[in-house]
């Protein structure tokens, strides 16, 4: 077969190679930003800023439920620490997969299969980060929040010049985390191009029917052939005649030497 699934060659390695710089670029925007958005540097100072302009529920309510006894409320996702830690954690991911997949490179190993798993992975990730931190937030039916106000609206609604650095962070944050999902995309379209079958696939099948044709069992399959095909020769005794046997025998008949000596 000319169609080789695993060891497939990259289509273009200059492309691959500026969308690595680009990767590079942005894993170190990300590692920064979601580093120093750990543990908590402005996640709950922009949800009460959310509830003091009428925008989200309040982070109020987990006290309010151990003041009431009451059971403790589901923290919307956009709002949760389990974003913050996830964050930082695919932003380490990126870091590793970036050394790795450069390391491979250079050793010639970086296959498209094994880019497909890491980039469909990784584009999953982003996805899931894209959506948390613009994540709907409606634990207080009064204010329903489809969006997240910090990517909703413009930073200036809120007149806390603390808050609006707040918000302007975490626009950049997300900002950074969709062109990491982009560059991703771009990664999986580039990993899509190099699986899919190419012109030399086509001349490898050629030049495999070509040896099949040209192998010793296609002969004795062709000889065989022409041996069924051709009509029977006469024999003399046992031995058959062939043309080329004919032709020497009527060349023989043909020199004036052995005819006079006959």
């Amino acid at each position: 077969m000319g169609y080789r699934i695993l060891h497939r060659s990259w289509r273009s390695i200059r492309a691959m190679w500026f969308v690595m710089v680009a990767e590079l670029a942005g894993t170190v925007a990300v590692l920064v930003l979601f580093g120093i958005a750990q543990p908590d540097l402005f996640r709950t100072q922009l949800w009460q800023a959310g509830d003091d302009l009428g925008f989200n529920s309040s982070p109020n309510i987990i006290l309010y439920a151990y003041a009431n006894h009451d059971p403790l409320p589901k923290i919307p996702f956009v709002w949760s620490p389990t974003l913050t830690n996830f964050n930082v954690a695919i932003s380490v991911i990126s870091l590793f997969v970036l050394i790795t997949k450069m390391i491979c490179v250079i050793m010639h190993v970086w296959f498209p299969l094994v880019a497909l798993f890491f980039n469909v992975s990784l584009t999953a990730l982003y996805a899931t980060s894209i959506y948390g931190q613009a994540g709907p937030d409606y634990v207080n039916p009064d204010r329903p929040s489809p969006v997240a106000w910090y990517i909703a609206k413009s930073c200036d609604v809120a007149a806390n010049q603390s808050v609006q650095k707040s918000c302007k962070t975490a626009k950049g944050t997300f900002a950074i985390t969709v062109i990491m999902m982009s560059i991703y995309l771009v990664n999986l379209g580039l990993t899509i191009w190099a699986l899919l079958p190419s012109a030399n696939d086509k001349k490898s099948n050629n030049a495999d029917s070509d040896d099949e044709e040209s192998s010793p069992s296609s002969f004795t399959k062709n000889d065989k052939w022409e041996m069924h095909g051709m009509p029977q020769t006469p024999r003399t005794g046992s031995v058959p005649f062939t043309p080329r046997t004919m032709a020497f025998n009527a060349l023989e008949r043909k020199l004036p030497l052995r005819s006079q000596y006959a």
